[in-house]
């Protein structure tokens, strides 16, 4: 049996030359459209609803329903400078606070954009219906998130993620943004200079499809779920998005920085089912505590000042060094308390915690809930620059959790949310410009209703190379190989193989000797994709799973590879050999696919603004005693 390797794991990457014809009796659709947007969640939302009132009509395409992404997993509230419960907060103690949590990897130009769009960005949401949390006053409500200097988090109860996609997409659909359901992206159609579309097939129907465009957004989401213990779906975060513009000549950045949330559920408690799943930052938020299996408070010995609401990383290795010395749960974990405020104010803030939990048959107003460290989001992705989402390939832009910058080494509690809407303004502003010079545009954003068909969706004049119709019919081909694939493993078991090399090996603690140990058995779990099974049509999970493991793959390595590069410990990335951080590494680590597999180079970080440095010199901090 052939083997299955490539950008994906499936295509013959040492077939004929690209520019060869081929022959195929392979039937596809082809669409045309002036931007293709992979990816429904928040960032493509905000990119497409920016596209439209510019003009221009986009075509979003998600894995799943409209509506269903992994952005309404983000539970806990979005981060923006309003001053609501804290008039002294600024923009710039935001980007502070968020190039503090970064340990100073950030691109503070990035970082400035966050901080700075997000009060317009709030108070556009609010506009748009978005039904935040008021203060008596009727402000915005704000609340304590990890390692912030004020109550800068703005929430809709513990389901701001939701409301907030929500919001989004009524705003899409209401100017007419075109969109289409549960299409799945295995290849964008690229030389390595410039975009011509991306190919793909209909996850319902299997039918194979071809999307012609010269502008493709990538917002397709980070690669946590490589992970076997995580917080996100099954189906979301397996890295299509980073594997997909790396394999189209795109660069990768900061992929060793892997944040673990500190409080996952515990699945030997809760069940399986329930293994990693999220309980929002917003119970340490709303002064949840951390205790050990002795009833002590032992944030006080890791963090006296900032207790449970220091940095993510911080209170995650804490956990992890209490359980490793045994002072964890019989299941695997500690306890998270919240018990002590009034009962009312818990089912006020935190809705979806109590319900959740009391179908488990825990009430979270007098008992504890058992949590336990999950990887939860990547820092790293793709190399962008965030004032134009471009890639340095022509045409290939990127946002939100596919791309890096804005958190560096680890991730400020709130921002996920913020970066999702800030930079994709900007970018859906400059891909407007860029296609509108060009001449295409639709009527300005009048209302229609589309259904998801090809009628809906402006043509170009553009039309795809002989060189990238040919690539796109050996996908095609590839895929079909794939689908008759009857080895002895199946994606799922593979699956899982790797989620436990990268638990293992390039988790929450690392080493030289579990790095070099997972970069040989991820080699190992390579080389048994030749015997591979698929047990269904391309319609099947099973199918779905097989694409998944080639960009978890890809990722995976990229991961690995950098973080056995990085020999010092630095936010989200902790090397046991290497405890401490080194100032020679404050550096970016840059990642490009080279003939023998990712190559890595190092990049001097940015200066921040003279505004944000005024900020870091105020040496503004958390006082985390405020909730006492």
């Amino acid at each position: 049996m052939s083997q299955y390797t490539t950008g994906s794991i499936y295509s013959d990457a040492s077939a004929s030359d690209p520019g060869e014809s081929t022959t195929t009796d392979i039937d596809y659709e082809e669409i045309h459209v002036p931007v293709l947007v992979i990816g429904a969640g928040a960032a493509g939302a905000r990119v497409a609803i920016e596209l439209k009132q510019q003009g221009v009509e986009p075509l979003v395409i998600g894995k799943r329903d409209y509506g269903d992404a992994h952005t309404t997993w983000a539970a806990g509230g979005i981060n923006a400078a309003l001053g609501s419960r804290d008039p002294g907060d600024r923009w710039e103690i935001h980007a502070a606070d968020t190039l503090r949590e970064g340990h100073f990897l950030n691109d503070p130009a990035a970082v400035a954009l966050v901080a700075r769009e997000m009060p317009d960005r709030i108070r556009e949401l609010d506009a748009w219906g978005m039904e935040f949390a008021r203060t008596d006053e009727g402000a915005i409500q704000q609340r304590y998130f990890g390692a912030q200097s004020f109550r800068r988090t703005c929430f809709v109860g513990d389901r701001t993620g939701e409301a907030m996609l929500e919001t989004l997409v009524d705003r899409a659909q209401s100017l007419g943004v075109p969109y289409r359901d549960n299409v799945m992206i295995t290849r964008l159609l690229s030389d390595g200079d410039r975009m011509e579309g991306a190919v793909g097939f209909d996850m319902e129907t299997g039918d194979f499809l071809v999307f012609v465009s010269d502008h493709v957004v990538l917002a397709a989401g980070g690669s946590s779920a490589m992970y076997n213990r995580h917080s996100s779906r099954e189906e979301e975060n397996n890295g299509d998005g980073p594997a997909l513009a790396l394999d189209a000549g795109a660069e990768l950045l900061d992929m060793e920085f892997v944040q673990f949330h500190p409080t996952g559920m515990v699945g030997d408690r809760y069940g399986d089912d329930w293994d990693g799943r999220l309980v929002t930052e917003a119970v340490r938020g709303e002064g949840g505590r951390l205790y050990n299996s002795e009833d002590e408070r032992f944030m006080e010995r890791y963090s006296p000042d900032q207790m449970e609401l220091d940095a993510r990383d911080v209170v995650a290795r804490a956990i992890t060094q209490e359980i490793r010395e045994g002072r964890g749960t019989a299941n695997g974990g500690v306890y998270l308390d919240i018990s002590h405020r009034e009962d009312d104010y818990i089912r006020e803030r935190l809705p979806s915690m109590v319900e959740r939990f009391a179908s488990l048959g825990v009430d979270i107003t007098s008992e504890p809930m058992e949590v336990a460290p999950t990887a939860h989001y990547t820092m790293g992705g793709v190399d962008i620059d965030p004032q134009t989402g471009e890639t340095g390939v022509e045409g290939l832009y990127a946002v939100g959790e596919t791309t890096a910058g804005v958190h560096g080494a680890n991730r400020l509690g709130g921002n996920s949310l913020a970066e999702t809407v800030a930079v994709a303004k900007p970018v859906g502003q400059h891909i407007a410009e860029t296609v509108q010079e060009h001449g295409i545009t639709t009527d300005g954003g009048e209302d229609h209703q589309h259904d998801g068909g090809v009628d809906a969706v402006t043509t170009t004049e553009a039309d795809l190379s002989l060189r990238m119709r040919a690539r796109a019919e050996r996908e095609f081909a590839a895929l079909a190989r794939l689908e008759a694939a009857d080895g002895g493993s199946t994606p799922a078991e593979l699956l899982d193989e790797l989620g436990e090399i990268l638990w293992q090996d390039a988790g929450i603690i690392r080493d030289d000797e579990g790095l070099r140990q997972a970069l040989s058995e991820l080699q190992a779990l390579r080389n048994r994709i030749r015997d591979l099974r698929i047990e269904g049509d391309r319609t099947s999970r099973a199918f779905e799973l097989a694409v998944d493991l080639g960009f978890s793959l890809a990722v995976a390595e990229s991961t690995v590879r950098t973080a056995l590069e990085r020999t010092e410990s630095r936010g989200a990335h902790y090397r046991a050999d290497y405890p401490a951080p080194d100032e020679q590494f404050r550096e970016n680590l840059v990642v490009s696919d080279g003939p023998q597999g990712p190559a890595i180079r190092r990049r001097s970080v940015g200066t921040p603004s003279a505004p944000v440095q005024e900020a870091l010199d105020e040496r503004h901090e958390l006082d985390y005693h405020h909730l006492e």
